[in-house]
Protein backbone atom coordinates (compact mmCIF):
# COMPACT_ATOMS: atom_id res chain seq x y z
CA UNK A 1 0.00 0.00 0.00
CA UNK A 2 2.81 2.42 0.88
CA UNK A 3 4.50 1.92 -2.49
CA UNK A 4 1.17 2.40 -4.19
CA UNK A 5 0.66 5.88 -2.74
CA UNK A 6 4.26 6.93 -3.31
CA UNK A 7 3.77 6.05 -6.98
CA UNK A 8 0.49 7.96 -7.16
CA UNK A 9 2.12 11.16 -5.87
CA UNK A 10 5.61 10.87 -7.40
CA UNK A 11 4.82 12.85 -10.54
CA UNK A 12 3.58 15.81 -8.52
CA UNK A 13 6.55 15.60 -6.19
CA UNK A 14 9.07 15.59 -9.03
CA UNK A 15 7.35 18.51 -10.72
CA UNK A 16 7.44 20.60 -7.57
CA UNK A 17 11.13 19.84 -7.05
CA UNK A 18 11.95 20.76 -10.63
CA UNK A 19 10.16 24.07 -10.36
CA UNK A 20 11.34 25.14 -6.93
CA UNK A 21 13.35 28.33 -7.07
CA UNK A 22 12.57 29.09 -10.72
CA UNK A 23 10.91 32.35 -11.65
CA UNK A 24 10.65 33.65 -8.07
CA UNK A 25 10.70 37.32 -7.11
CA UNK A 26 13.92 38.74 -5.73
CA UNK A 27 14.22 41.40 -3.05
CA UNK A 28 15.30 43.97 -5.68
CA UNK A 29 12.29 43.45 -7.92
CA UNK A 30 9.13 45.50 -7.79
CA UNK A 31 5.96 43.79 -8.89
CA UNK A 32 3.44 45.14 -11.34
CA UNK A 33 1.27 42.01 -11.25
CA UNK A 34 0.09 39.73 -8.47
CA UNK A 35 -1.51 36.37 -9.25
CA UNK A 36 -3.75 34.55 -6.79
CA UNK A 37 -5.23 31.11 -7.15
CA UNK A 38 -8.98 31.28 -7.57
CA UNK A 39 -10.58 28.13 -6.21
CA UNK A 40 -14.34 28.27 -5.59
CA UNK A 41 -14.95 24.60 -4.74
CA UNK A 42 -15.93 22.97 -2.52
CA UNK A 43 -17.37 26.22 -1.10
CA UNK A 44 -14.72 28.91 -0.86
CA UNK A 45 -16.79 31.89 0.17
CA UNK A 46 -13.85 34.32 0.74
CA UNK A 47 -12.65 33.77 -2.85
CA UNK A 48 -16.13 34.31 -4.28
CA UNK A 49 -16.76 37.42 -2.20
CA UNK A 50 -13.29 38.85 -2.84
CA UNK A 51 -13.54 38.59 -6.62
CA UNK A 52 -17.12 39.84 -6.78
CA UNK A 53 -16.29 42.89 -4.66
CA UNK A 54 -12.86 43.48 -6.20
CA UNK A 55 -11.18 43.67 -2.80
CA UNK A 56 -7.73 42.52 -3.88
CA UNK A 57 -7.83 44.70 -7.00
CA UNK A 58 -8.72 47.80 -4.96
CA UNK A 59 -6.17 47.00 -2.25
CA UNK A 60 -3.20 46.67 -4.60
CA UNK A 61 -4.17 49.31 -7.17
CA UNK A 62 -2.62 52.07 -5.07
CA UNK A 63 0.68 50.17 -5.24
CA UNK A 64 0.53 50.05 -9.03
CA UNK A 65 -0.09 46.30 -8.95
CA UNK A 66 -2.72 44.60 -11.06
CA UNK A 67 -4.41 41.45 -9.76
CA UNK A 68 -4.90 38.31 -11.83
CA UNK A 69 -6.33 34.90 -11.03
CA UNK A 70 -5.28 31.35 -11.81
CA UNK A 71 -8.15 28.86 -11.64
CA UNK A 72 -6.18 25.86 -10.43
CA UNK A 73 -8.24 23.25 -8.60
CA UNK A 74 -5.59 20.56 -8.12
CA UNK A 75 -3.37 20.93 -5.07
CA UNK A 76 -0.40 19.67 -7.08
CA UNK A 77 -1.05 22.25 -9.80
CA UNK A 78 -1.27 24.98 -7.17
CA UNK A 79 2.02 24.15 -5.46
CA UNK A 80 3.77 23.78 -8.83
CA UNK A 81 2.52 27.21 -9.89
CA UNK A 82 3.76 28.71 -6.63
CA UNK A 83 7.18 27.10 -7.04
CA UNK A 84 7.51 28.34 -10.63
CA UNK A 85 6.55 31.90 -9.72
CA UNK A 86 3.48 31.85 -11.99
CA UNK A 87 1.38 32.36 -8.85
CA UNK A 88 2.45 34.41 -5.85
CA UNK A 89 -0.33 33.53 -3.40
CA UNK A 90 -2.16 30.24 -2.93
CA UNK A 91 -5.46 31.63 -1.75
CA UNK A 92 -7.12 28.42 -0.52
CA UNK A 93 -4.81 25.41 -0.54
CA UNK A 94 -5.35 22.20 1.42
CA UNK A 95 -3.10 21.26 4.30
CA UNK A 96 -2.27 18.00 2.53
CA UNK A 97 -0.93 19.88 -0.50
CA UNK A 98 1.17 22.21 1.67
CA UNK A 99 2.63 19.30 3.62
CA UNK A 100 3.37 17.25 0.49
CA UNK A 101 5.16 20.19 -1.11
CA UNK A 102 7.12 21.05 2.05
CA UNK A 103 8.10 17.42 2.59
CA UNK A 104 9.64 17.50 -0.87
CA UNK A 105 11.77 20.52 0.15
CA UNK A 106 9.78 23.08 -1.84
CA UNK A 107 9.74 26.68 -0.62
CA UNK A 108 6.26 27.02 0.86
CA UNK A 109 4.99 28.56 4.09
CA UNK A 110 1.55 29.11 5.60
CA UNK A 111 0.66 32.79 5.85
CA UNK A 112 -2.60 32.25 7.74
CA UNK A 113 -5.80 30.25 7.68
CA UNK A 114 -8.54 30.23 5.05
CA UNK A 115 -11.23 27.89 6.42
CA UNK A 116 -12.05 24.78 8.41
CA UNK A 117 -15.00 22.66 7.32
CA UNK A 118 -15.06 19.02 8.47
CA UNK A 119 -18.82 18.61 8.00
CA UNK A 120 -18.57 19.69 4.37
CA UNK A 121 -16.50 16.61 3.48
CA UNK A 122 -18.73 13.57 3.09
CA UNK A 123 -19.06 9.94 2.04
CA UNK A 124 -22.29 9.22 0.16
CA UNK A 125 -23.77 5.93 -1.06
CA UNK A 126 -26.94 4.66 -2.69
CA UNK A 127 -27.02 1.65 -0.35
CA UNK A 128 -28.57 2.68 2.98
CA UNK A 129 -27.17 -0.42 4.71
CA UNK A 130 -23.67 1.08 4.66
CA UNK A 131 -23.81 2.47 8.18
CA UNK A 132 -20.52 1.25 9.69
CA UNK A 133 -16.89 1.02 8.60
CA UNK A 134 -17.21 -2.78 8.62
CA UNK A 135 -20.00 -2.51 6.03
CA UNK A 136 -17.51 -0.96 3.61
CA UNK A 137 -15.26 -4.02 3.53
CA UNK A 138 -14.68 -4.98 -0.09
CA UNK A 139 -16.68 -2.02 -1.42
CA UNK A 140 -15.48 0.26 -4.22
CA UNK A 141 -14.95 3.80 -2.94
CA UNK A 142 -13.86 6.70 -5.13
CA UNK A 143 -12.39 10.10 -4.37
CA UNK A 144 -9.26 12.22 -4.82
CA UNK A 145 -6.00 10.89 -3.36
CA UNK A 146 -3.99 13.15 -1.06
CA UNK A 147 -6.92 15.28 0.05
CA UNK A 148 -9.17 15.88 3.03
CA UNK A 149 -11.54 13.28 1.57
CA UNK A 150 -8.78 10.68 1.41
CA UNK A 151 -7.96 11.45 5.03
CA UNK A 152 -11.66 11.16 5.93
CA UNK A 153 -11.90 7.66 4.46
CA UNK A 154 -8.75 6.47 6.21
CA UNK A 155 -9.86 7.96 9.53
CA UNK A 156 -13.34 6.44 9.25
CA UNK A 157 -11.96 2.98 8.49
CA UNK A 158 -9.49 3.29 11.37
CA UNK A 159 -12.36 3.55 13.87
CA UNK A 160 -12.92 -0.15 13.15
CA UNK A 161 -9.21 -1.04 12.92
CA UNK A 162 -9.51 -1.21 9.13
CA UNK A 163 -7.25 0.22 6.43
CA UNK A 164 -7.48 1.02 2.73
CA UNK A 165 -6.43 -2.57 2.07
CA UNK A 166 -9.91 -3.58 3.26
CA UNK A 167 -11.67 -1.63 0.49
CA UNK A 168 -11.20 -0.97 -3.22
CA UNK A 169 -10.14 2.68 -3.25
CA UNK A 170 -10.15 4.37 -6.68
CA UNK A 171 -8.52 7.75 -7.29
CA UNK A 172 -11.10 10.08 -8.91
CA UNK A 173 -11.87 13.77 -8.84
CA UNK A 174 -14.97 14.83 -6.93
CA UNK A 175 -17.09 15.28 -10.08
CA UNK A 176 -15.91 11.91 -11.42
CA UNK A 177 -16.73 10.19 -8.15
CA UNK A 178 -20.21 11.73 -8.05
CA UNK A 179 -20.86 10.69 -11.66
CA UNK A 180 -19.68 7.15 -10.88
CA UNK A 181 -22.05 7.01 -7.91
CA UNK A 182 -24.90 8.27 -10.10
CA UNK A 183 -24.11 5.56 -12.63
CA UNK A 184 -23.85 2.83 -10.02
CA UNK A 185 -20.28 1.84 -10.89
CA UNK A 186 -19.01 2.52 -7.36
CA UNK A 187 -20.47 1.94 -3.91
CA UNK A 188 -19.35 5.13 -2.15
CA UNK A 189 -18.35 8.56 -3.41
CA UNK A 190 -16.10 10.92 -1.48
CA UNK A 191 -17.52 14.38 -2.16
CA UNK A 192 -17.49 17.85 -0.65
CA UNK A 193 -19.12 21.27 -0.71
CA UNK A 194 -21.76 21.88 -3.34
CA UNK A 195 -21.39 18.35 -4.73
CA UNK A 196 -22.08 16.89 -1.28
CA UNK A 197 -25.10 19.17 -0.99
CA UNK A 198 -26.39 17.90 -4.34
CA UNK A 199 -25.94 14.29 -3.21
CA UNK A 200 -27.95 15.06 -0.09
CA UNK A 201 -30.72 16.69 -2.13
CA UNK A 202 -30.85 13.62 -4.38
CA UNK A 203 -31.58 11.49 -1.34
CA UNK A 204 -28.32 9.60 -1.24
CA UNK A 205 -27.31 7.97 2.04
CA UNK A 206 -24.72 9.80 4.16
CA UNK A 207 -22.22 7.20 5.32
CA UNK A 208 -20.16 9.73 7.31
CA UNK A 209 -18.92 13.28 7.26
CA UNK A 210 -15.68 14.68 8.65
CA UNK A 211 -17.02 15.81 12.01
CA UNK A 212 -14.77 14.29 14.69
CA UNK A 213 -12.62 12.56 12.07
CA UNK A 214 -10.70 15.28 10.21
CA UNK A 215 -9.97 18.98 10.62
CA UNK A 216 -10.40 19.83 6.91
CA UNK A 217 -8.02 22.79 7.09
CA UNK A 218 -7.55 25.11 4.12
CA UNK A 219 -4.74 27.67 4.29
CA UNK A 220 -3.23 30.68 2.51
CA UNK A 221 0.36 30.01 1.44
CA UNK A 222 3.29 31.84 -0.15
CA UNK A 223 6.97 31.13 -0.64
CA UNK A 224 9.31 32.26 2.10
CA UNK A 225 11.32 34.10 -0.56
CA UNK A 226 8.28 36.13 -1.59
CA UNK A 227 7.34 36.79 2.05
CA UNK A 228 10.76 38.22 2.83
CA UNK A 229 11.11 40.16 -0.43
CA UNK A 230 7.72 41.89 -0.28
CA UNK A 231 6.72 42.67 3.31
CA UNK A 232 4.54 45.59 2.16
CA UNK A 233 2.51 43.28 -0.08
CA UNK A 234 2.13 40.75 2.73
CA UNK A 235 0.75 43.43 5.05
CA UNK A 236 -1.65 44.66 2.37
CA UNK A 237 -2.77 41.09 1.76
CA UNK A 238 -3.49 40.51 5.43
CA UNK A 239 -5.44 43.77 5.54
CA UNK A 240 -7.47 42.71 2.51
CA UNK A 241 -8.21 39.36 4.13
CA UNK A 242 -9.50 41.17 7.22
CA UNK A 243 -11.77 43.19 4.93
CA UNK A 244 -13.11 40.03 3.29
CA UNK A 245 -13.75 38.37 6.66
CA UNK A 246 -15.49 41.50 7.93
CA UNK A 247 -17.73 41.64 4.87
CA UNK A 248 -18.78 38.00 5.33
CA UNK A 249 -19.45 38.57 9.03
CA UNK A 250 -21.36 41.82 8.53
CA UNK A 251 -23.28 40.79 5.41
CA UNK A 252 -24.34 37.23 6.17
CA UNK A 253 -27.63 37.53 4.29
CA UNK A 254 -25.82 38.39 1.07
CA UNK A 255 -23.23 35.67 1.65
CA UNK A 256 -25.98 33.15 2.35
CA UNK A 257 -27.68 34.02 -0.93
CA UNK A 258 -24.53 32.97 -2.71
CA UNK A 259 -23.70 29.78 -0.85
CA UNK A 260 -27.06 28.58 0.52
CA UNK A 261 -27.17 25.82 3.13
CA UNK A 262 -23.51 24.77 3.06
CA UNK A 263 -22.39 28.12 4.52
CA UNK A 264 -22.94 27.07 8.13
CA UNK A 265 -20.45 24.22 7.83
CA UNK A 266 -17.48 26.56 7.35
CA UNK A 267 -15.29 28.62 9.69
CA UNK A 268 -13.55 31.37 7.69
CA UNK A 269 -11.47 32.96 10.47
CA UNK A 270 -7.93 33.65 9.24
CA UNK A 271 -6.39 33.41 12.71
CA UNK A 272 -3.92 30.57 13.16
CA UNK A 273 -4.89 28.73 16.35
CA UNK A 274 -3.31 25.91 18.32
CA UNK A 275 -6.15 23.71 17.08
CA UNK A 276 -5.10 24.54 13.50
CA UNK A 277 -1.49 23.61 14.27
CA UNK A 278 -2.68 20.34 15.81
CA UNK A 279 -4.88 19.69 12.78
CA UNK A 280 -1.97 20.24 10.40
CA UNK A 281 0.12 17.82 12.46
CA UNK A 282 -2.60 15.16 12.39
CA UNK A 283 -2.75 15.49 8.62
CA UNK A 284 1.04 15.26 8.30
CA UNK A 285 1.05 12.17 10.52
CA UNK A 286 -1.74 10.64 8.40
CA UNK A 287 0.24 11.31 5.22
CA UNK A 288 3.40 9.74 6.67
CA UNK A 289 1.53 6.70 7.94
CA UNK A 290 -0.04 6.16 4.51
CA UNK A 291 3.17 6.53 2.51
CA UNK A 292 2.31 9.89 0.94
CA UNK A 293 5.44 11.47 2.40
CA UNK A 294 8.57 9.50 3.20
CA UNK A 295 9.74 11.29 6.35
CA UNK A 296 7.89 12.63 9.36
CA UNK A 297 7.28 16.37 9.33
CA UNK A 298 7.08 18.85 12.20
CA UNK A 299 4.44 21.22 10.84
CA UNK A 300 5.60 24.05 13.09
CA UNK A 301 8.25 24.66 10.42
CA UNK A 302 5.46 25.73 8.05
CA UNK A 303 4.23 28.73 10.04
CA UNK A 304 5.57 32.24 10.57
CA UNK A 305 4.22 32.70 14.10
Amino acid sequence: MKKRFIAMTMAALMAVTALTGCGSSSAEESLDKLTFTYVTAPLNVPSIIEKEKGIFADTFEEMGITVEYAELTSGADQTQALASGDVQVLYAVGATSVILSAANDADIKVLNMYSRSPKAFCMYAQDESLTTPEALRGKTIAGPVGTNLHELLVSYLATADMTLDDVNYVNMTIPEAKAALDGGSIDVALVAGATAYTAKQQGYHLVADGEGLIDAIIAVAVTDEFYNAHPEIIEKLKSAQDEIAAFISENEAEALEIVAEMYEFYDYSTELTEADRAGFQRTADFMFANGMIETELDVNTLFYE
